[in-house]
Protein backbone atom coordinates (compact mmCIF):
# COMPACT_ATOMS: atom_id res chain seq x y z
CA UNK A 1 0.00 0.00 0.00
CA UNK A 2 3.31 2.32 0.78
CA UNK A 3 5.62 3.15 -2.21
CA UNK A 4 8.55 3.51 0.19
CA UNK A 5 10.76 4.53 -2.57
CA UNK A 6 8.70 7.88 -2.68
CA UNK A 7 8.53 8.46 1.06
CA UNK A 8 12.67 7.67 0.80
CA UNK A 9 12.36 10.54 -1.56
CA UNK A 10 10.23 13.04 0.09
CA UNK A 11 12.65 12.28 2.75
CA UNK A 12 15.78 12.97 0.92
CA UNK A 13 14.11 15.99 -0.50
CA UNK A 14 12.72 17.21 3.33
CA UNK A 15 16.41 16.85 4.81
CA UNK A 16 17.98 18.47 1.95
CA UNK A 17 15.58 21.76 1.95
CA UNK A 18 16.17 21.68 5.95
CA UNK A 19 20.10 21.72 5.42
CA UNK A 20 19.59 24.89 2.93
CA UNK A 21 17.56 26.77 5.57
CA UNK A 22 19.83 26.72 8.04
CA UNK A 23 22.34 27.54 5.74
CA UNK A 24 20.32 30.27 4.75
CA UNK A 25 19.35 31.67 7.61
CA UNK A 26 22.93 31.16 9.21
CA UNK A 27 24.08 33.58 6.29
CA UNK A 28 21.17 35.68 6.81
CA UNK A 29 22.29 36.26 10.06
CA UNK A 30 25.53 37.43 9.38
CA UNK A 31 24.30 39.64 6.94
CA UNK A 32 21.89 41.11 9.41
CA UNK A 33 24.79 41.81 12.06
CA UNK A 34 27.00 43.09 9.74
CA UNK A 35 24.44 45.79 8.37
CA UNK A 36 23.51 47.04 11.46
CA UNK A 37 27.40 46.93 12.33
CA UNK A 38 27.39 49.15 9.10
CA UNK A 39 25.32 51.33 10.18
CA UNK A 40 26.56 52.22 13.59
CA UNK A 41 29.76 52.80 12.17
CA UNK A 42 28.07 55.43 9.72
CA UNK A 43 26.23 57.18 13.43
CA UNK A 44 30.07 57.39 14.48
CA UNK A 45 31.53 58.82 11.14
CA UNK A 46 33.84 55.31 10.54
CA UNK A 47 33.08 55.39 6.63
CA UNK A 48 36.00 52.88 6.18
CA UNK A 49 34.40 50.53 8.32
CA UNK A 50 31.29 50.60 7.04
CA UNK A 51 32.76 50.25 3.35
CA UNK A 52 34.52 47.25 4.19
CA UNK A 53 30.82 45.77 6.02
CA UNK A 54 29.44 46.94 2.74
CA UNK A 55 31.62 44.96 1.03
CA UNK A 56 31.37 42.05 2.73
CA UNK A 57 27.94 42.10 2.95
CA UNK A 58 27.45 42.23 -0.66
CA UNK A 59 29.93 38.98 -1.60
CA UNK A 60 28.01 37.15 0.85
CA UNK A 61 24.73 38.48 -0.43
CA UNK A 62 26.15 37.07 -4.38
CA UNK A 63 27.33 33.56 -2.49
CA UNK A 64 23.78 32.85 -1.24
CA UNK A 65 21.99 33.77 -4.82
CA UNK A 66 24.72 31.76 -6.72
CA UNK A 67 24.74 28.68 -4.51
CA UNK A 68 20.44 28.57 -3.80
CA UNK A 69 18.69 31.12 -6.43
CA UNK A 70 17.17 34.04 -5.89
CA UNK A 71 13.83 31.86 -5.42
CA UNK A 72 14.63 29.88 -3.17
CA UNK A 73 16.72 31.77 -0.34
CA UNK A 74 13.36 34.33 -0.49
CA UNK A 75 11.69 31.55 1.03
CA UNK A 76 13.33 32.43 4.03
CA UNK A 77 11.94 35.27 6.31
CA UNK A 78 15.54 35.12 7.81
CA UNK A 79 17.04 36.41 4.49
CA UNK A 80 14.11 39.23 3.58
CA UNK A 81 15.41 40.45 7.23
CA UNK A 82 18.82 40.73 6.55
CA UNK A 83 18.07 41.91 3.35
CA UNK A 84 15.93 44.95 4.35
CA UNK A 85 18.80 46.22 6.83
CA UNK A 86 21.23 46.07 4.42
CA UNK A 87 19.21 47.69 2.19
CA UNK A 88 18.49 50.28 4.78
CA UNK A 89 22.70 50.39 5.59
CA UNK A 90 23.31 51.09 2.11
CA UNK A 91 21.06 53.58 1.52
CA UNK A 92 22.35 55.38 4.93
CA UNK A 93 25.55 54.88 3.72
CA UNK A 94 24.42 56.22 0.04
CA UNK A 95 22.76 59.40 1.78
CA UNK A 96 26.13 60.29 3.68
CA UNK A 97 28.31 60.09 1.02
CA UNK A 98 26.10 62.60 -1.03
CA UNK A 99 24.75 59.52 -3.42
CA UNK A 100 21.87 59.47 -4.81
CA UNK A 101 18.81 56.57 -2.93
CA UNK A 102 19.01 54.13 -6.06
CA UNK A 103 19.01 50.81 -6.94
CA UNK A 104 21.87 48.70 -6.68
CA UNK A 105 23.06 47.32 -9.85
CA UNK A 106 25.29 44.71 -8.57
CA UNK A 107 22.46 42.99 -6.33
CA UNK A 108 19.26 41.09 -6.98
CA UNK A 109 16.80 42.24 -4.11
CA UNK A 110 13.18 42.52 -4.75
CA UNK A 111 10.62 44.85 -4.52
CA UNK A 112 9.61 44.37 -1.09
CA UNK A 113 13.70 44.70 0.04
CA UNK A 114 14.25 47.76 -1.21
CA UNK A 115 10.73 49.14 0.81
CA UNK A 116 11.38 47.80 3.92
CA UNK A 117 14.77 49.24 3.79
CA UNK A 118 13.41 52.41 2.66
CA UNK A 119 11.18 52.58 5.18
CA UNK A 120 13.75 52.05 7.75
CA UNK A 121 16.09 54.49 6.38
CA UNK A 122 13.69 56.75 7.69
CA UNK A 123 14.37 55.75 10.96
CA UNK A 124 18.58 56.55 10.86
CA UNK A 125 17.50 59.49 9.69
CA UNK A 126 15.73 60.66 12.73
CA UNK A 127 19.04 59.28 14.47
CA UNK A 128 21.53 60.90 12.38
CA UNK A 129 19.07 64.22 12.83
CA UNK A 130 19.34 64.19 16.60
CA UNK A 131 23.18 63.44 17.02
CA UNK A 132 23.40 66.25 14.42
CA UNK A 133 21.44 68.50 16.19
CA UNK A 134 22.76 68.15 19.67
CA UNK A 135 26.42 68.70 17.83
CA UNK A 136 24.89 72.27 16.84
CA UNK A 137 24.42 71.06 13.32
CA UNK A 138 21.19 72.64 12.85
CA UNK A 139 21.13 72.70 8.80
CA UNK A 140 22.65 68.78 9.09
CA UNK A 141 19.21 67.88 10.92
CA UNK A 142 17.05 69.50 8.50
CA UNK A 143 18.66 68.24 5.70
CA UNK A 144 17.61 64.53 6.99
CA UNK A 145 14.28 65.88 7.65
CA UNK A 146 14.35 66.82 3.74
CA UNK A 147 15.37 63.38 2.91
CA UNK A 148 12.61 62.01 4.41
CA UNK A 149 10.31 64.26 3.65
CA UNK A 150 11.18 63.08 -0.28
CA UNK A 151 11.36 59.71 0.53
CA UNK A 152 7.86 59.86 2.02
CA UNK A 153 6.53 62.40 -1.12
CA UNK A 154 7.39 59.12 -3.47
CA UNK A 155 6.25 56.14 -0.70
CA UNK A 156 2.64 57.76 -0.11
CA UNK A 157 1.92 57.13 -4.02
CA UNK A 158 2.64 53.73 -3.00
CA UNK A 159 -0.44 51.52 -2.19
CA UNK A 160 0.79 49.09 0.38
CA UNK A 161 -1.08 46.84 2.13
CA UNK A 162 0.26 43.89 5.05
CA UNK A 163 3.83 43.74 5.66
CA UNK A 164 4.74 46.89 3.69
CA UNK A 165 1.94 48.78 5.21
CA UNK A 166 3.48 48.46 8.16
CA UNK A 167 6.90 48.91 7.34
CA UNK A 168 4.95 52.50 5.67
CA UNK A 169 3.45 53.24 9.04
CA UNK A 170 6.60 52.89 10.81
CA UNK A 171 8.10 55.26 8.79
CA UNK A 172 5.09 58.05 8.83
CA UNK A 173 5.83 57.59 12.79
CA UNK A 174 9.32 58.89 11.49
CA UNK A 175 7.78 61.85 9.80
CA UNK A 176 6.33 62.93 13.22
CA UNK A 177 9.26 62.61 15.24
CA UNK A 178 11.73 64.38 12.43
CA UNK A 179 8.91 67.46 12.49
CA UNK A 180 8.64 66.95 16.28
CA UNK A 181 12.67 67.73 16.38
CA UNK A 182 12.90 70.32 13.88
CA UNK A 183 9.97 72.45 15.05
CA UNK A 184 12.11 71.90 18.51
CA UNK A 185 14.84 73.17 16.94
CA UNK A 186 13.38 76.65 15.62
CA UNK A 187 12.09 77.28 19.08
CA UNK A 188 15.09 77.57 20.57
CA UNK A 189 16.50 79.95 18.00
Amino acid sequence: MINKNFLKQLNKNYKNHESERRQIISLSNVILHNSKRAIFSLHRGDIQKTKESLAEIEKLLKDLNKKFGLTRIEQEGSYRASVEEYVEAKMFFNVVSGKKIDKFNDLDISTEGYIGGLCDLTGELVRQAINKASQGKIEEAKKAKQIIDDIMAELVEFDMTGYMRTKYDQARSNVKKIEQIVYEISLRK
